[in-house]
């Protein structure tokens, strides 16, 4: 019922918000800046994925937040965006552009709340999906690539219909091909990581013990507060009237702030691993998986070689046996080390031992290949009980 409610909901945004640009663009420009608003996404959706993919979060997730961006975080930020603009501009700020006000005091805000919320939600009702930073920045990064989506559609259309005014004049697409370039081809990361940084802060939230009331709820205020500022930064230098004022903060702040981003989000990664691979131990211990495996289970390439080896030596069967052999020990492992590290969930025995039953059940086709690949060949031959 729940999620039938939130279907209609978004579906509902998703028409309004798109009516709303059309009308804004006219049908010829909406159709070229939906063509190649639709570029960039499905190579930044793999992108996220990829970083993820130690226990990628399920598809109706990812679905979710990308809709959410595309359609209830930009129907709430242009209405609010439009409204608060020029409510400064007339009664705060009258000697004030509405234009500068909006882009540098309103639609940071207002945006990267909009989109924050998708972070919370998924943050309060998929916990079981929601265990880290990694999780936080992807979760964070596909709510801004849907909001980047529509938005371009905005920005692409209304270029396209500003080149029509002035055919024949020999600049039929200079403002499309200059949007293009900007927003498409060097900036697509822009939304995207402005809210990553609130998603670490939910992420780090994630990990703090559930008694810690106060850092549990400053943590993604602070990321969500330095998402606004790195925002207002990027429109302030957008907006400036010199050309070199943009570079130099593209230059010298945008991407050094996203080489950090993606350092400590390949660290986080890297961490993930080898949390799941020191708690399988224990599970190795008790008999539950082959002394190898964690080593696998902490590889993706060795995870990825096992799949490879099942699928040539039994078929595509075999590999998916592999694949939800590993996503089952992954979860377990993050299960057990969440529940250590904070505490554990209620349903703890039950999902634990839910996640045994299913490595039990594929453990005869995946066991063999996990095993073989294993980066510790010394524990191949190794002496094991089978737990019943």
């Amino acid at each position: 019922m729940r999620a039938g409610a939130i279907v209609v909901l978004l579906a509902l945004c998703g028409v309004t918000i798109l009516a709303m640009v059309r009308e804004q663009t006219g049908t010829d420009g909406f159709l070229i800046g939906l063509l190649l608003s639709t570029l960039p996404v499905p190579l930044l959706i793999a992108a996220f994925r990829w970083v993820g993919n130690v226990q990628p979060p399920p598809w109706r997730t990812i679905a979710f937040t990308f809709a959410w961006g595309a359609c209830a975080a930009t129907l709430v930020a242009i209405i609010a965006n439009s409204f608060t603009a020029a409510w400064l501009s007339t009664s705060v700020m009258p000697d004030r552009d509405a234009d500068v006000v909006g882009a540098t005091l309103v639609a940071p805000v207002v945006e990267e709340l909009a989109k924050a919320v998708a972070v919370l939600l998924v943050f309060l009702h998929r916990r079981r999906f929601f265990g880290g930073v990694v999780d936080g920045v992807v979760t964070a990064c596909v709510t801004a690539t849907g909001f980047a989506f529509t938005e371009n559609i905005l920005y692409l259309g209304t270029a396209y219909a500003t080149d029509q005014l002035h055919t024949g004049d020999g600049y039929e697409t200079a403002t499309t091909l200059q949007t293009f370039l900007m927003r498409i081809v060097f900036s697509p990361f822009a939304h995207p990581l402005f809210t990553a940084l609130t998603g670490i802060g939910f992420g780090i939230a994630a990990a703090v013990p559930a008694r810690r009331r106060v850092l549990r709820v400053a943590l993604p205020l602070s990321g969500l507060l330095t998402a606004i500022v790195l925002h207002a930064l990027w429109n302030a230098a957008a907006t400036s009237r010199s050309g070199l004022t943009f570079l130099a903060i593209y230059a010298l702040f945008m991407l050094p702030v996203l080489a950090t981003l993606i350092w400590l989000t390949v660290w986080s990664r890297g961490r993930e691993l080898r949390t799941i691979r020191d708690t399988l131990h224990v599970y190795a211990a008790q008999g539950w998986v082959h002394p190898a495996e964690p080593w696998t289970l902490g590889s993706m390439r060795a995870r990825s070689q096992a799949r490879a080896l099942a699928r040539r030596v039994h078929g595509k069967p075999a590999a998916r046996s592999v694949a939800a052999y590993h996503a089952a020990a992954t979860a377990l492992a993050l299960l057990r080390a969440r529940a250590e590290r904070t505490a554990p969930p209620p349903d703890f025995p039950t999902r634990e031992r839910a996640l045994l039953t299913t490595l039990l059940t594929h453990r005869p086709t995946a066991s063999p290949p996990t095993t073989t690949v294993a980066p510790v060949p010394h524990l191949w031959h190794g002496c094991w009980h089978w737990r019943a």
